[in-house]
């Protein structure tokens, strides 16, 4: 009886480690995946060993069910501990190995230093829910083979220098996608008026790029966005009206429109947070303006517009504010009205009709920049540059000129 049960325990104990062993397919791919990494500075792969458990390599994780891979994280930078690896850096090429792994549904190779192209193959990994590839240096063009990916809701290839347009499967995502971040490459052409399509879309990241022409006007079918940022682009008027519950993020920046006012539907927002339409062709009155919310506002930028008035009454009504530029307007107020939250840390107001003193509210900043502006008086001490407060009639003190007694 004895020895019966002990048979039971060592069948057992082997067939429960022999269920643990990952897919040896899954092994072989991964294993090749290594080796077309030709730095690994963290050593992060030195777990990825042949004959031992793909399952418990670093940034692998596998299905219970069938111990099949579904999950790579190899992020070069700290997000969440249990997710992402730290500092990776990896560099060499996307291996097209990659196509074997077919349960993937996380690929996450964003933050390192990867090169060369996305390979097609990558079209094999149907369950993909989330491709993050983003800050690398992967170029090319953006692979048009997402009609593969009937559940992908997370696509990010920001911070790489892909080329070319926006590729028409994507339009193929467009019932679940949330996220979608192209930012910061080289791509060019038309928006696509598809994008309007994305009823669920969260997040849309196209900044830092070279598209040109309208913003199409199915843009107003994105009622569920909070986060639009075409900032540093070569687009033209007319913007469309968006019909969005409530933005929490909206940058513009550094285009050809020319909005003369903040639209209607950023002022009634309840959740804004960052507010960036610097060189938005703006001229209203900034005593005007009322948004029903302000409380919530981190990051405020107006530079570069044909605003007026005073930015007092905006500005003391937020908590929380971390930065304010409005740099290049005609603002005119005293600087010492202005109240200082805690949290503000950057405050540009350079090239307007600012007078008054610089009050020493100002020494808690990290960032400063009244220049060119009609300040007058004693500079409190700070450790600011001269380039800080050059252009005023009659500032003086460190680091300026010494006061006259």
């Amino acid at each position: 009886m004895a020895t019966a049960a002990l048979s039971f325990i060592f069948i057992f104990s082997v067939f429960t480690v022999a269920s643990a062993i990952c897919h040896p397919d899954d092994e072989q791919a991964l294993l090749s995946f290594k080796s077309g990494i030709t730095a690994d500075p963290s050593a992060i792969l030195s777990t990825w060993k042949p004959a031992t458990d793909c399952c418990t390599w670093s940034g692998i994780s596998c299905q219970a069910a069938n111990n099949r891979v579904n999950s790579i994280s190899l992020y070069g930078q700290l997000d969440n501990p249990k997710s992402y690896l730290s500092g990776n850096r990896f560099s060499g090429t996307i291996p097209s190995s990659i196509s074997k792994l077919t349960e993937l549904t996380q690929l996450k190779l964003g933050g390192n230093q990867l090169t060369g192209t996305v390979p097609g193959g990558i079209r094999q990994l149907k369950s993909l829910t989330l491709l993050s590839l983003e800050r690398n240096k992967l170029t090319g063009s953006i692979p048009d083979f997402f009609t593969s990916f009937s559940n992908l809701r997370v696509l990010r290839l920001s911070y790489n220098r892909f080329s070319g347009n926006i590729p028409p499967s994507i339009s193929t995502l467009a019932p679940l996608l949330a996220y979608l971040e192209l930012g910061h490459n080289l791509l060019t052409g038309r928006i696509p008026d598809f994008l309007g399509k994305f009823r669920t879309l969260d997040t849309l990241d196209l900044s830092w790029n070279g598209f040109s022409g309208t913003v199409p006007k199915s843009f107003g079918n994105l009622t569920k966005i909070f986060n639009l940022d075409l900032s540093h682009n070569k687009l033209t008027d007319p913007f469309p009206v968006m019909n969005v519950k409530g933005i929490e993020s909206l940058d513009l920046s550094y285009n050809g429109f020319h909005l003369k006012q903040i639209p209607k539907w950023v002022s009634s927002s309840p959740i804004i947070y960052s507010l960036k339409l610097a060189k938005c062709g703006i001229q209203m009155h900034l005593d005007d303006w009322n948004p029903s919310e302000t409380y919530f506002f981190d990051y405020i930028d107006l530079s570069e517009n044909e605003i007026k008035g005073s930015p007092v009454k905006l500005l003391n009504r937020t908590e929380y504010l971390v930065g304010f530029w409005a740099s290049g307007n005609r603002l005119k107020f005293k600087l010492e009205s202005l109240k200082f939250p805690s949290t503000l840390k950057t405050l540009d107001l350079s090239r307007n009709l600012v007078i008054g003193k610089v009050p020493k509210a100002v020494t808690g900043l990290t960032s400063l920049n009244v220049s060119h502006n009609g300040l007058c008086g004693g500079l409190p001490q700070t450790k600011f540059p001269a380039t800080s407060f050059v252009g005023n009639a009659c500032l003086c003190g460190p680091p300026l000129a010494p006061c006259k007694v």
